[in-house]
């Protein structure tokens, strides 16, 4: 169950980067919101240069201390407010403009990524853990958000700091000036030296954490699958073992950091006590006067607090640009099932007729396996065709392939004469309706699992499929009827009554092509023949496939199809294949008659 960081698919396989660059793919989902974020820029223009003008009236209310004209100074100080006043507004304009703008941008690559990852097909599902994409959604967009939101907005406006601040150093004592500029490289030196290891310590934490959510996420989904095998400890160790992998690598990114700023902070404040000492100097001899050396004082430390920000935020920028990078990369994650350019539409009306034509299917994780063989078959509109044979033979396979959720490497499949690639996959997916093997309910009402299957159904049709699916009497049985609540995967239910709901759900969708892969095998004797029925009577106008390993229940199709290694071995009505004797009457032997001669 548990996956490094790195594995699960290629996506996770890549050289790690080194540069920030990667934050500009942030830009497509900003450039919709420019004049907000032009708005926000001019806020924080703002806010820099008010900041860099109240050390001048700090230097002016100084100087003027022993001016006999007290008014002078009152409008000296009242200019001070002023300023402070403009200060106050600008901030808090800034953070509202720029948060607002984080938390927009945000949500669209949130809305982005969901959309992009509901459509790609089982095939990326193979590679990548559930968890791992999640841990994208959430933990990597709540950086991108911090940055966006808070870091840049503040690394810009030191930046404008640290320039504004530079040149009015030099404008009042280009002396003092140059000795603080002596000291910009010996800062700048150690960031960009830690700054890269930094970088890559914060990808591999961001891995970890990935990881520790895919661990995390799979045990919960089959806890009671963990805790029938007394798998409780193992599975805690395992994810124990990841997460302290994880904050392993966070001990030494926060160290890296920690000492990546100490250093700053030394220096940059070393520096300023020694320019400070030599202004001091410069005073007592009358070179500068005092309210000059008190605004060069605070340039400094605008200057140096500037340095140290940077420094902070610069971490946090390298963490936004890794979570940058592993969001584009599944935003622009390769599929291998795609749709035309241009689609041909779907022929209307739907007859369902499906054709597999040379059809040879291996999956991605298993290439080396062949699941359809140089498949040859045609299903007729309004047939209805049985699947048997033993497990592995390609029976679900074929159920996938008509749905397109893969591609086959030769061949092709068809419905009424048009290629599945040839057609967008929700144009022809929207004339068929499935029966999954391991029927899926949703964390919804029992009337919105039924629903799903098409999604304007009124609640009189939603209630007269289940009562076709033989779901109506335990339904009405639960505490609020069709309006309960069926909890995470359907875990009120049985299985027999998860199966139920899902054929419901395919009932009311009412598609021309109906396929069904042992929809009736959680089911009991009882419920099993209502369904039969309904199934029969379904199946009446409309193209039906059915997968099933109970002989029983595919009696009465018109063919059966038996397959074996992702071939057809033999077809026709039950009758008449166990007369033929073979793989079909063996089946059939063991079945209805445990295994004695008959």
């Amino acid at each position: 169950m548990v996956r490094k960081a790195e594995n699960g698919a290629d996506m996770l396989d890549r050289e790690k980067s080194k540069r920030v660059s990667a934050l500009a793919e942030l830009w497509p989902f900003i450039a919709p919101y420019r004049i907000l974020l032009t708005a926000a820029v001019l806020a924080l223009v703002l806010t820099a240069t008010v900041s860099l003008i109240l050390p001048l009236a700090v230097r002016r209310v100084v100087d003027n201390f022993g001016t006999e004209d007290g008014a002078i100074l009152d409008q000296y100080f009242l200019a001070a407010v002023g300023i402070a006043g403009l200060l106050a507004i600008g901030t808090g304009l800034r953070y509202a403009l720029v948060t607002r703008l984080g938390e927009r941008v945000v949500a669209d690559i949130r809305k982005a990524l969901f959309a992009r990852v509901i459509g790609l097909s089982p095939a990326f599902f193979e590679k990548t853990m559930t968890g791992e994409i999640l841990s994208r959604v959430t933990t990597d967009t709540t950086l991108i958000l911090s940055v966006i939101g808070s870091s840049i907005s503040i690394a810009l406006r030191n930046i404008l700091i640290f320039v504004g601040g530079l040149i009015l150093m030099l404008f009042t004592s280009a002396k003092l000036s140059g000795m603080v500029l002596l000291l910009v490289p010996a800062v700048i030196v150690p960031i960009l030296m830690l700054g890269r290891k930094l970088r890559k310590l914060s990808r591999q934490n961001q891995d970890w954490i990935a990881a520790s959510s895919g661990n995390a996420s799979e045990a919960l989904l089959n806890v009671q699958t963990v805790q029938a095998f007394t798998h409780e400890d193992a599975s805690r160790t395992m994810f124990s073992n990841v997460t302290e992998q994880s904050f392993d690598v966070a001990k030494e990114r926060v160290t890296v950091r920690a000492i990546m700023t100490m250093i700053v902070i030394f220096l940059v404040f070393t520096g300023i006590v020694g320019v400070l000492w030599i202004g001091a100097q410069d005073v007592r001899a009358g070179i500068m006067t005092v309210g000059s050396l008190i605004q060069f004082v605070i340039y400094s430390v605008m200057v140096a607090g500037s340095v140290a920000a940077l420094s902070e935020v610069w971490g946090e920028v390298q963490r936004a640009a890794g979570a940058t990078e592993r969001l584009v990369e599944l935003l622009q994650a390769e599929d291998e099932v795609k749709d035309p350019a241009r689609p041909i539409p779907l022929p209307a009306p739907v007859k369902g007729r499906i054709v597999f034509d040379g059809v040879s299917f291996s999956y991605p994780t298993r290439r080396e396996a062949p699941a359809l063989d140089h498949l040859d078959l045609v299903i007729e509109p309004g047939e209805t065709v049985a699947l048997v044979g033993p497990s592995g033979a390609g029976k679900t396979t074929i159920i996938q392939l008509i749905q397109r959720f893969y591609d086959p490497q030769t061949g092709h499949v068809t419905l009424d004469g048009v290629a599945l690639d040839e057609m967008a996959r929700q144009d022809f997916r929207s004339a068929l309706a499935l029966v999954p093997q391991e029927p899926v309910i949703f964390a919804a009402s029992a009337r919105d699992n039924i629903r799903f299957g098409r999604a304007d159904a009124t609640d009189a049709e939603v209630e007269e499929a289940a009562q076709t699916a033989a779901a109506h009497d335990f339904i009405t049985s639960l505490p609020q009827g069709y309006d309960t609540f069926l909890g995470e995967r359907g875990v009120m239910l049985s299985g027999g009554q998860k199966q139920r709901v899902a054929i419901a759900r395919a009932i009311l969708r009412d598609a021309p092509v109906l396929l069904l892969d042992e929809a009736t095998s959680a089911l009991d004797a009882e419920s099993e023949r209502a369904v039969q029925h309904a199934v029969d009577a379904l199946s009446q106008e409309r193209t039906t496939v059915i997968v099933a390993h109970r002989l029983a229940t595919v009696k009465k199709a018109d063919r059966i199809i038996v397959m074996d290694q992702g071939r057809i071995v033999a077809e026709g009505t039950h009758d008449a294949l166990v007369a033929q004797g073979g793989l079909y009457a063996r089946l059939a032997r063991l079945q209805f008659t445990d295994g004695q001669a008959a």
